[in-house]
């Protein structure tokens, strides 16, 4: 029998559900009756995260409130997911009422489908009871006429488990008041809209207006005013010249968008977070020829004269010139300035992002671990391993690394974003691996004494040439200093590896014009392995020790014939 069937617990549910129930006729507008619904999910109804999902008048259903998450909301709050993929979620799983419930080992279909979603971290569910984290829970939102206002999604109930039928009852309840409650706010957000045009219209002949109006339309730099909240949330009501300009965009075209439908995809959760409550943020709008410009955003929050929808003013600078002025001075730390090559603290960065303290066992699939301390699940590493009762693979003795701190414990879940470098062995087909080929050219030093070091400094440039157009896109050509290169390839084999380092000897080899002269110059190549639990300079110098290794193995004359 469920706990929350005994009657003292259903009482005091029941008076929670009636005072949150109540604070919904507490909110003056659509904004806060939205928040009031999620904040009440939270606080009466035993779940630790709630999202209201509204139905905007072209149909699709945007995040316009979150509850219980600072996470989930920077994730979603502003995201909109198309009405046919919501459709399509309320016909799936199974029927509770009016409640819709899909469980994870249906849920897996809707992961990359456009609607906003954000899963708590949790534990497994060790009961079919249990609540798994990728457990879905929608409520829908009707009208006095069966239209769909919104979607309620519910997430991470505070006992761990799937709501009995009290809690559905009183999840049901709920779901429906709060419709009524969002159909009286959006009603009454309606009127006060039309009222606030109203009272614009009157004010145009107000001196203050026009004091305004002309600030804002001559201002040297680009202002615009959005709206704050409502089914319109963020859209753009007014441009500026200024802005106009800079973006390059008309206004009757700008005033269909929000600066989220024009800032770049890297810089969305910088906006989000400049807009909730109106504060300076730097980041990229993109013009109408589909290049980006950066600027400097400053956002201010104003109150309606008639206490309605507040309003977004942003005052837009350019600061392209100082970005590409700071990019270029990062650049110049990062780059020989010869070459335009990686030099040789950026080669180290690169390396060291990819390798950590110390090896770990590849763990492969979905790790558990049971009462007795095993890790077991459809992949496995090094260690004992043994089979249990039901054929499943179990290890012991194994290390996995924490996903969140990134240290190694004694159990735990392999971490999915790191992937760990090993050096080939050479004993299994198909071995991959992260290769670093230093080069040191052969016959450079008398190329210099000779013909003078601006003919020294043109063959680096070629041979630099040469070594990046031999390479992948997604591999690095670093120069060292002096007449050393490195060459960081990842996923390869040692005979791909070796492949790779006889191409570029033989791309350095033909002769190199500089001031009317040909000059030839060889190449020696020194192949090492990285892997996890090495330091950069260690990988580097194992790399170079072979590289002194294959030069001394050849005489001068065929260093220089490559």
């Amino acid at each position: 029998m469920e706990t929350e069937s005994e009657p003292y617990v259903r009482l005091a549910s029941l008076r929670q559900l009636h005072l949150v129930v109540a604070q919904l006729s507490t909110a003056r507008s659509l904004a806060d009756t939205l928040q009031t619904v999620a904040d009440g999910v939270v606080e009466g109804l035993g779940f630790e995260i709630a999202a209201v999902n509204l139905v905007r008048p072209e149909g699709d259903l945007v995040v316009a409130a979150v509850a219980g998450s600072q996470g989930a909301e920077a994730m979603m709050a502003g995201r909109v997911g198309s009405r046919s993929s919501w459709e399509r979620r309320l016909s799936m799983g199974e029927a509770w009422g009016n409640l819709r419930f899909i469980p994870y080992t249906e849920g897996w279909v809707l992961d990359d489908d456009d609607v906003p979603q954000w899963h708590p971290a949790g534990p497994a569910p060790q009961s079919p009871d249990d609540w798994h984290p990728m457990d879905r829970l929608f409520a829908p939102l009707y009208a006095s006429d069966n239209e769909l206002l919104g979607v309620l999604s519910v997430d991470k109930p505070r006992n761990g488990r799937r709501p009995g039928a009290w809690g559905r009852e009183a999840l049901q309840l709920y779901s429906s008041q709060a419709a009524i409650a969002l159909s009286n706010a959006r009603l009454r957000s309606n009127m006060q809209r039309a009222l606030v045009r109203l009272e614009r219209e009157q004010s145009a002949l107000r001196a203050s207006e026009e004091s305004f109006r002309q600030a804002f339309e001559y201002a040297p730099s680009g202002m615009a005013v959005a709206e704050m909240g409502g089914d319109q949330h963020g859209r753009l009501i007014r441009i500026n010249d200024a802005l106009c300009r800079l973006l390059g965009r008309p206004a009757s075209a700008m005033r269909r968008y929000s600066f989220s439908d024009i800032v770049h995809p890297e810089d969305i959760g910088t906006l989000l977070r400049t807009s909730a409550e109106g504060g300076r943020a730097e980041l990229r709008l993109a013009r109408r020829d589909g290049s980006y410009v950066w600027v400097s955003l400053r956002n201010s929050v104003v109150a309606d004269t008639a206490d309605g929808p507040r309003f977004l003013l942003t005052h837009v600078e350019d600061i392209e010139d100082r970005k590409r002025h700071e990019l270029q001075l990062a650049h110049r730390a990062s780059h020989d300035s010869l070459t335009g090559l990686p030099n040789s603290a950026e080669l180290r960065a690169r390396l060291n992002s990819r390798l950590c303290a110390r090896p770990t066992p590849v763990i492969s699939g979905v790790m558990h671990t049971d009462l007795n301390g095993y890790a077991y699940g459809d992949g496995y590493g090094e260690g004992d391993e043994e089979l249990d009762g039901e054929g499943a693979k179990l290890v012991s003795g194994l290390q996995f690394e924490d996903a969140g701190s990134g240290v190694l414990a004694s159990t735990g879940i392999y971490d999915p974003h790191h992937t760990h470098a090993v050096p080939p062995t050479g004993t299994v087909q198909g071995e991959k691996g992260l290769a670093v080929l230093f080069c040191d050219l052969d016959g450079f030093k008398s190329i210099n004494d000779r013909f003078g070091h601006n003919c020294g400094d043109a063959v680096l440039v070629e041979v630099a040439r040469r070594l990046s157009a031999g390479v992948r896109d997604n591999d690095t050509v670093a120069r060292m200093g002096g007449d050393e290169f490195v060459v960081l390839t990842d996923g390869v084999g040692p005979a791909e590896a070796q492949d790779l380092a006889v191409r570029l000897r033989n791309a350095i080899i033909p002769p190199i014009r500089v001031d009317g002269r040909a000059v030839r110059v060889g190449a020696s190549f020194g192949i090492g392995w990285a892997g996890c639990g090495m330091t950069a300079e260690e990988v580097l110098q194992s790399a170079d020790q072979r590289m002194y290794v294959e030069k001394r193995s050849r005489s001068k004359s065929q260093r220089r014939a490559g």
